[in-house]
C-alpha cells in the first residue's frame, strides 16, 4: 500500500483524523435514509468478467448524500469470486492512501489475504470516490505535478535547510499551494468539496447492501483503517468483522498527524540504518560505525543535494533536489523488502548520481515511464484537507515546523510543509472532529506493527482504546503494516477472526 506525500510545494505523507461535519452531513439518520435513498441501496451490479478469474462492475452514489437527489458519482469495483463452496458472503479491502485504488488491490488478492478466507468470501475492492476509475479527481497536469514538486521546503528548489525559509520562498510556497487547489476547482469543480472519509464511508454501506450481506466484513489498512473507524461509527448494528491494519489516530489535528508520523518514519531510519550497517558493502559504515553517525550522513545528504542537486540519468530534466532524496529515502522505509534498494540507491547518491532514488520516489507518488502520474496524489490532498481542518495562516505553519524540527529533525520538516495545501482548501469542505468510538458495534480488531513507519505504533494503541469494542493486536518488527508481512502469529489471528468473527485476547502480542 501507499500513504503518499509532498515536501512544501509537496503533498503531505499523512493520513486523515476523524471527523464529521461540513459538506460531509449526509441526512438525518446515519443509516439507508429510508426512501431518499432506496434507489442506491436497492441496485445491483451489473457483474461481467474481466480477465483472470475477476469480476468488474459498477454501481452509483450520491455526490452530496444531503441532497441524494442531485448528481451521482459511479464508483468501481472489482471481485475475485470465493474459490469454496460454502462461502461466508465478501470481504471488502483498501489498501490506503487516501488515494489508493481498492480496485487495483483486488489484483492482488492472492498476496493480500491468505487462501483460507478467499475460500470462503468474495475479496472485493473499489476505487473510492475521486479516485482512479471513480469519477477522479484532477488539479494539475504531469508537468504542473513535476514543478510542483520541485519547489521543495521553501521556494528554493528544495534547499539545504527546509527550515530556512526566506520571504521570497514563502511567497513561492503560497503560490503554487494556491495554484494547487485553484487547479483542482478550475478541473473538478464541485467534487472536491465531497471528497471526504465519511463520505467515502458511506459508499461502502451502499456496496455493503449491493452485495447482499446484513454486516461489512473489511481489511483496511493504513488510511484504510480510517475509513473503517469512520463506517463502524456511522453503522455499528452493520459491523460484521474490521481488521485495521496500520491505524490512524483520529483524535489528532493536522499538525500532530505530520509530527507524528514523521517520528515513526525517523524510528524506521534508525532501523534501516542499523540493519545496513551489518550488511557487507553499506555506504552508511560498517559494525564500527554508530546508528547516529550512520543517519547524519544521509542527513548530510540531503543538505548537499539542497545546495547542489544531484544528477540523474533518467533524461526527463528533473534534478534531484533535497526533496527528492527524501521522498525517495522515505518510500524505502515503508518495507523491510525496499531497504535492499535504498542501499543501492544511496550509494549511487553517495557518488553524485540520484537516478535510484529519485526512482524510488516516483514509485511513492505513481508516477510512471511515461512520465505520467496516477490521480492518487491530488485525492491525498483532497481528502485530507477535508477530513481535519488545517492553520489557515503560513504563519502557523513555519512555527509548526520549528517545532517538528525539534521534535523529528530528519522529516519532521518535511511532513509540516506537505500540509500546505489545506490552508487554502474551500472552508466549507472542512469537516469538524467527531467522537469515533463506534458505540454497540461488533467487536473490531486493531492491528498495529511497533517500528511501522507510516502509522506509529501509538496511533493502534489509542485507536484501540478510542472504539467501544476495540482489541489490539501487535507485531514486534519493523515495516508499514502487519497482516500478510511473515507473521503466521498475526496471520492466523486474523484469518480466524474474519472467518469466525472470534478476536484474538485484547493485548495480544506476536513476536514473529
Amino acid at each position: 500500500m501507499r500513504t503518499t506525500g509532498w515536501v512544501g510545494g509537496v503533498l503531505a505523507l499523512v493520513m486523515a483524523a476523524g471527523c464529521t461535519g461540513g459538506t460531509e452531513t449526509a441526512g438525518e439518520s446515519g443509516g439507508d435514509d429510508g426512501d431518499r435513498l432506496s434507489a442506491f441501496y436497492g441496485q445491483e451490479v451489473d457483474w461481467r468478467e474481466c480477465g483472470d478469474g475477476f469480476e468488474c462492475g459498477s454501481y452509483e452514489v450520491p455526490l452530496d448524500y444531503g441532497t441524494p437527489d442531485g448528481e451521482r458519482l459511479e464508483i468501481a469495483v472489482r471481485r475475485l469470486p470465493a474459490s469454496g463452496a460454502d462461502v461466508l458472503g465478501s470481504l471488502v479491502i483498501n489498501p490506503g492512501g487516501p488515494g489508493g485504488s481498492g480496485y487495483d488491490y483486488v489484483g492482488a488478492a492472492t498476496g493480500v489475504v491468505s487462501r483460507a478466507v478467499r475460500e470462503r468470501f468474495d475479496v472485493v475492492g473499489f476505487d473510492p470516490r475521486g479516485v482512479g476509475r471513480s469519477s477522479p479527481l484532477t488539479c494539475l497536469d504531469s508537468d504542473e505535478l513535476d514543478d510542483f514538486i520541485a519547489v521543495g521546503y521553501d521556494g528554493r528548489g528544495g534547499g539545504a535547510d527546509p527550515t530556512d525559509v526566506t520571504p521570497d520562498g514563502l511567497r513561492e510556497l503560497e503560490e503554487v499551494n494556491r495554484g494547487f487547489v485553484e487547479g483542482c476547482r478550475e478541473r473538478s469543480g464541485d467534487l472536491m468539496l465531497h471528497l471526504g472519509t465519511v463520505n467515502v464511508a458511506r459508499d461502502m454501506d451502499v456496496l455493503r447492501a449491493v452485495l447482499g450481506d446484513e454486516g461489512l466484513t473489511y481489511l483496511g489498512k493504513s488510511y484504510g483503517t480510517y475509513i473503517g473507524t469512520r463506517y463502524a461509527d456511522l453503522f455499528p448494528e452493520r459491523v460484521r468483522a474490521l481488521v485495521l491494519d496500520g491505524a490512524i489516530d483520529p483524535g489528532i489535528d493536522q499538525l500532530q498527524l505530520s509530527a507524528q508520523q514523521a517520528a515513526g518514519f525517523e524510528t524506521a531510519l534508525r532501523a534501516f540504518v542499523e540493519d545496513c550497517l551489518g550488511t557487507s558493502g553499506c555506504p552508511l559504515g560498517d559494525d564500527e560505525t554508530s546508528v547516529d553517525d550512520g543517519v547524519e550522513k544521509i542527513v548530510g545528504l540531503m543538505a548537499e543535494a539542497g545546495d547542489e542537486p544531484l544528477r540523474s540519468t533518467t533524461g526527463d530534466g528533473r534534478e534531484v533536489n533535497r526533496t527528492r532524496v527524501e521522498l525517495g529515502v522515505m518510500a524505502a522505509l515503508y518495507s523491510e523488502s525496499f531497504w535492499p534498494r535504498v542501499r543501492s540507491a544511496l550509494a549511487d547518491a553517495f557518488e553524485g548520481d540520484g537516478t535510484g532514488l529519485l526512482m524510488l520516489g516516483d514509485d511513492l507518488y505513481d508516477r510512471d515511464d511515461r512520465e505520467s502520474y496516477e490521480n492518487s496524489s491530488a485525492a491525498l490532498v483532497a481528502v485530507n484537507c477535508s477530513d481535519h481542518p488545517s492553520p489557515r495562516d503560513i504563519g502557523d505553519f513555519e512555527e509548526a515546523v520549528e517545532r517538528a524540527a525539534e521534535e523529528a529533525p530528519v522529516f519532521g520538516p518535511t511532513l509540516t510543509w506537505g500540509a500546505l495545501p489545506c490552508a487554502y482548501w474551500p472552508e466549507e469542505a472542512v469537516a469538524e472532529p467527531g467522537r469515533l468510538d463506534a458505540p454497540g458495534a461488533a467487536p473490531i480488531l486493531v492491528v498495529g506493527t511497533t517500528r511501522d513507519s507510516a502509522t506509529p505504533y501509538a496511533w493502534a494503541e489509542r485507536l484501540a482504546e478510542r472504539l467501544e469494542s476495540g482489541v489490539l493486536l501487535t507485531r514486534e518488527g519493523d515495516g508499514h503494516t502487519a497482516y500478510r508481512r511473515g507473521s503466521v502469529c498475526v496471520d492466523d489471528a486474523v484469518d480466524a477472526y474474519l472467518l469466525t468473527e472470534e478476536v484474538p485476547p485484547d493485548g495480544t502480542v506476536c513476536v514473529r
